[in-house]
């Protein structure tokens, strides 16, 4: 395809949105043609319930934020059942379908993900089991592994191929894009391809020497060791930063309980400090590194504004109980260089997800989970588009698709929030051409 039609293509699509409106309600309902509106075609689908529109949809486009009822147990239907929380950008039913996960709460701004400004297409929205409004009832998190989300998202796209009978793409970044790989794993015809952006795939956890080797390696040496130096600096001063941390938590009336206090917190910041700079920073950053001179206040700040001092108190670090559970079980993490802190660490292990799940939580780890999903990417992902910066930390073990029509696409300096509009021109052309040949556009 050249350039030029593939322009044309997207840009059509995108421009007959408005166009599109109600002549494809007509057809999204064509097993209900007393439907004049989609709202009307959504409160007749089983088990969803209409929450709201919300008014801040772009032109042709309308925002809906939806409830389905799932199983807790997609194995036995006696354990109940739990409202799931989906968003809808609905366009036209004749208009392909994004099936889009952040792999954690909903976002409830109508913002649209690459591939539907590209195609022009309807967008639905899973929220991650567990996560923000959608919670079973159950006091622990057995029923939270990746089989139980990948079916969640198999029956919403069984659901609502009802309204939306098109080609359908799945994308997502991160934990989303992890998430949008599993579905596909175990229901590989439910989408017509998937895009996944900076989606880490750790097969053996007891292994991790690809993040360590990573972590000693990307950058400049000067910048490797500044962090490190930062690192040791806060550390030699931890009584006055941890007093510091401290009163900043009871200022907003919120405690460590969950992680063990505030002098266990700020080590865990410290340890994964380089791990999120890597991920999220830029080459200005490394000038912003605090040197021999920085004050407490100064090393303070960066530490908080480089690992995110918020998420290890308890008002948010109990949001991502769910999260550490997954990495406890199934998922994995990878380890932190630790020997230059050596002799300034009072926490074994602080930096582990047991750190941050209730010890009434049982963590058993299923060595089984990430080799299965390895293989059958390797062997049989089909459609499958991986999009990588290349100093991102977390994807140091990465998917390497074998099936046909799949390939990996790396962004060069780019992080964990690198996209299709970081591409080289001609990796961006081949990934549009994917999409646009997937969603039956050619």
């Amino acid at each position: 395809m050249t350039a030029w039609t593939r322009r044309r293509l997207l840009t059509s699509a995108a421009m007959a949105v408005p166009a599109a409106g109600l002549s494809a309600r007509a057809a999204a309902a064509s097993a209900r043609p007393g439907d004049a509106d989609v709202a009307d075609a959504l409160r007749a689908l089983p088990g969803l319930r209409l929450i709201e529109e919300r008014q801040d949809a772009e032109p042709g486009y309308r925002h809906f934020v939806l409830g389905l009822r799932q199983p807790v147990d997609h194995t036995d239907p006696a354990a109940g059942t739990f409202e799931q929380r989906l968003t809808l950008l609905h366009t036209a039913a004749d208009r392909p379908t994004v099936l889009f996960s952040t792999g954690y709460h909903a976002v409830l701004t109508a913002r649209r993900t690459e591939p539907a400004v590209l195609l022009g297409a309807n967008q639905l929205q899973v929220e991650h089991r567990y996560f923000g409004t959608s919670r079973p009832a159950d006091p622990g998190y057995a029923h939270l592994t990746i089989r139980q989300a990948a079916d969640d998202h198999h029956r919403v796209v069984r659901l609502f191929r009802r309204l939306y009978p098109g080609a359908w793409i799945s994308t997502g970044g991160s934990k989303g894009g992890m998430a949008s790989v599993y579905h596909r794993r175990f229901h590989p015809h439910d989408v017509n391809g998937t895009l996944v952006y900076s989606a880490p795939n750790n097969v053996d956890d007891r292994d991790d020497s690809a993040y360590l080797r990573f972590l000693e390696t990307v950058g400049t040496p000067d910048a490797r060791e500044a962090l490190k130096a930062a690192q040791r600096a806060i550390l030699l001063r931890r009584t006055g930063m941890a007093a510091r941390y401290e009163a900043w938590a009871a200022g907003r009336g919120d405690t460590f309980r969950l992680v063990g206090g505030a002098d266990k917190a700020l080590e865990i910041a410290v340890l994964r400090a380089p791990f999120m700079f890597w991920q999220r920073g830029t080459p200005a950053d490394i000038a912003a590194i605090p040197g021999p001179g920085a004050t407490d206040g100064e090393l303070y700040t960066w530490l908080d504004a480089t690992a995110g001092l918020a998420l290890y108190a308890d008002t948010t670090a109990r949001n991502y109980i769910p999260y550490w559970y997954q990495i406890g079980t199934q998922l994995g993490y990878g380890s932190l260089p630790t020997a230059h802190l050596a002799d300034l660490l009072r926490h074994p292990g602080a930096a582990e997800p047991r750190s941050f799940v209730p010890r009434d939580v049982p963590l058993r780890f299923d060595r089984a989970a990430m080799p299965d999903i390895d293989r059958w990417v390797r062997r049989r992902g089909s459609r499958l588009l991986f999009v990588y910066g290349t100093r991102d930390p977390s994807v140091a073990e990465h998917f390497r698709p074998g099936g046909p029509d799949s390939r990996v696409l790396w962004v060069q300096g780019g992080n964990h929030g690198a996209d299709l509009a970081d591409l080289s021109p001609a990796d961006r052309t081949a990934a549009e051409d994917s999409l646009v040949r997937w969603a039956g556009q050619e």
